[in-house]
């Protein structure tokens, strides 16, 4: 009887031992069956003089600003810039609508009046998660940039209304909560300002808001010629040395334009010949109305954009 008992014991025991294999089997394949598959992997060209971007008015309800810029220039844009307020969605149908034309969709998106320690603590992970979701679902690139110009004192997010910290630790969680949802098509842009505006007045260097190589794939640069006596290397040549002394990620000039009264041709070539000469990833026109009117002007600044875009080297897929 004893023996018997060992035996139905030790019976008992196996197939418990199986009930349990079979449960924690069940309860992993359950568990991946929940995570949301990851996006393919896409890791856009870094090729220096590769993109050409433009914001135009209208967008993202719109692509019909976009196209009229190709068509009066006479370039096809390779990015596509859109800005995105905190809680908005991603914008689908428009970055579809890009996709169709061989077009990246750039968004900015805007913390505007929202707290860096909320968002970083996890208070809107319900919104980042479902944004993160539309993205992953997008099959194709996207560049996303999150508090652009930082180290400027103008919007709610930047220098003396946040701390360069708080910056960091949210950035670090948005993009661990896009990881975390398996988008991997996205490019991350790290956006500063330059470190002198158009009054000449310095601005921050921007390393104390640097989240850290893991957390940023490309770096942005913002800075206008607002006068004639603007060039590229002054004008841009200082951010881009504070920036090397942390990151050899390549660099995009993500928003610029010249003022008419600074000369539109010639700083037109100014720019383009700053590119070339820095090797950087290219740069986006700010066509529309902002601090002043940025749109190409005239025939003659058309006609420059038309000659100095078509020396910029075509981009390899």
């Amino acid at each position: 009887m004893k023996l018997i008992r060992i035996m139905i014991f030790g019976a008992a025991l196996l197939a418990a031992v199986g009930i349990i294999v079979a449960v924690g089997r069940h309860d992993r394949r359950a568990l991946k069956e929940s995570l949301p598959p990851p996006s393919r992997s896409i890791i856009l060209p870094t090729k220096p003089g590769t993109y050409f971007g433009v914001y135009a008015t209208h967008v993202p309800d719109s692509y019909a600003g976009v196209s009229a810029f190709a068509t009066v220039t006479g370039v096809r844009p390779r990015l596509a810039v859109y800005y995105s307020g905190w809680r908005e969605p991603f914008r689908t149908a428009f970055a579809a609508t890009a996709a169709k034309d061989g077009v990246v969709p750039l968004v900015q998106i805007e913390p505007t009046r929202v707290s860096l320690v909320a968002i970083a603590s996890g208070r809107y992970d319900a919104y980042l998660s479902s944004y993160a979701e539309s993205v992953r679902a997008y099959p194709h690139p996207v560049i996303l940039s999150v508090g652009h110009e930082m180290n400027g004192s103008w919007y709610s997010w930047g220098y003396r209304h946040a701390s360069p910290s708080a910056f960091v630790a949210a950035w670090r969680h948005i993009v661990s909560v896009f990881r975390a949802a398996g988008a991997n098509n996205v490019t991350w842009l790290w956006t500063v300002n330059i470190v002198h505006d158009s009054q000449n007045r310095r601005i921050p260097r921007p390393g104390p808001w640097w989240p850290g190589s893991s957390y940023v794939t490309w770096v942005g640069i913002d800075g206008y010629y607002y006068n004639s006596s603007r060039k590229f290397a002054p004008l841009f040549g200082p951010t881009i040395a504070a920036v090397r002394e942390f990151t050899r990620d390549p660099i995009l000039i993500a928003e610029t334009a010249v003022a008419p009264a600074a000369g539109q041709p010639e700083k037109i070539s100014d720019l383009f010949g700053g590119i070339r000469s820095y090797g950087l990833l290219g740069f986006v026109w700010f066509d529309a109305p902002g601090s002043q009117d940025w749109r190409l002007s005239s025939p003659a600044a058309i006609a420059a954009f038309r000659r100095d875009a078509q020396k910029f080297e075509k981009p390899t897929s």
